[in-house]
């Protein structure tokens, strides 16, 4: 039988300090301290996992040219979603002085961002219409209220891929309205054909009690939404180690998918990725 090609689709590395990393809080011990690729290599190999798409951690052109030169080193890293100041004039002759095929999409945090209207900035849609050009993706990292924002920043570039983070971090303990808010909100998103959705973070998103059970309306209602052609497995690693191993979510994604055919399940566990951050070339 032929085995499936894992690609995890969003993962984070680091040589931690508390200046740089402030996001990681004092009570996430098992967070403060470094991860590279002997900890990464380590991972995939248990997990079976054949390469992945390393995530931006902080804003930080510094660190997005780290990342490209560990994907160099790996051989396991296929793309890296990095940093670079998206709003200042320059941002087209920054990216092509990198030169880098393996930089495939960048992101900012704009789940911090208090502007309602941040990613409509002329400025920074001014930034993102530089991307598509270049074959350069953008990941949303937004929560759930954000997303009649991201809605309107996917029309205005309907040429650019866009990859949702996390789902958009549903709000578990909202009830059945922050569900039925969340659900409408994707539904519509998910309309737009150049938009692609992360299955990452959930077991955090949902809690130290989370379960399979916990996460399967908001499978169902993702896999409804965008079909398993744009939904892409992704570990969050190692921000899950907040909630879970490596191993036991990929197991638990698995569990997730097993009502899909072996297509469908090729698709959200690699082929969706590779179509999302055009790796054909890069692997």
């Amino acid at each position: 039988m032929k085995t499936t090609m894992i690609i995890d689709a969003h993962h984070h590395l680091w040589r931690y300090s508390s200046e740089e990393y402030p996001w990681i809080g004092e009570g996430d011990l098992a967070l403060r301290r470094d991860f590279g690729l002997p900890e990464l290599h380590a991972e995939l190999d248990a997990a079976g996992v054949s390469g992945t798409i390393a995530v931006q951690a902080r804003q930080s052109l510094e660190e997005t040219r780290w990342l490209l030169e560990l994907a160099a080193d790996s051989g396991r890293i296929f793309g890296v979603v990095g940093w670079a100041p998206i709003a200042e004039p320059g941002i087209g002759d920054l990216l092509d002085s990198l030169g880098e095929p393996r930089l495939v999409a960048l992101r900012h945090v704009v789940q911090d961002e208090a502007d309602p209207e941040f990613l409509l900035r002329p400025d920074f849609a001014r930034g993102l219409a530089a991307l598509p050009s270049r074959c350069i993706a953008y990941d949303l990292l937004i929560k759930p209220a954000q997303l009649p924002m991201a809605i309107a920043c996917i029309d205005a570039h309907p040429m650019l891929r866009f990859v949702l983070d996390h789902a958009a971090k549903p709000d578990f303990s909202g009830g059945a309205p922050a569900f039925e808010s969340w659900a409408r909100d994707m539904r519509a998103l998910a309309k737009r054909p150049n938009a692609y959705c992360k299955l990452s973070g959930l077991a955090l998103e949902s809690g130290p009690l989370w379960s399979v059970e916990m996460l399967q309306p908001v499978f169902n209602l993702l896999l409804e939404s965008f079909g398993p052609s744009r939904l892409l497995f992704g570990s969050d690693w190692p921000v899950c180690l907040l909630a879970t191993s490596y191993l036991q979510w990929l197991e638990a994604f698995r569990v997730l998918i097993e009502t899909l055919s072996e297509t469908e399940k090729a698709s959200v566990l690699g082929q969706s990725a590779i179509k999302a951050y055009r790796l054909e070339d890069l692997r």
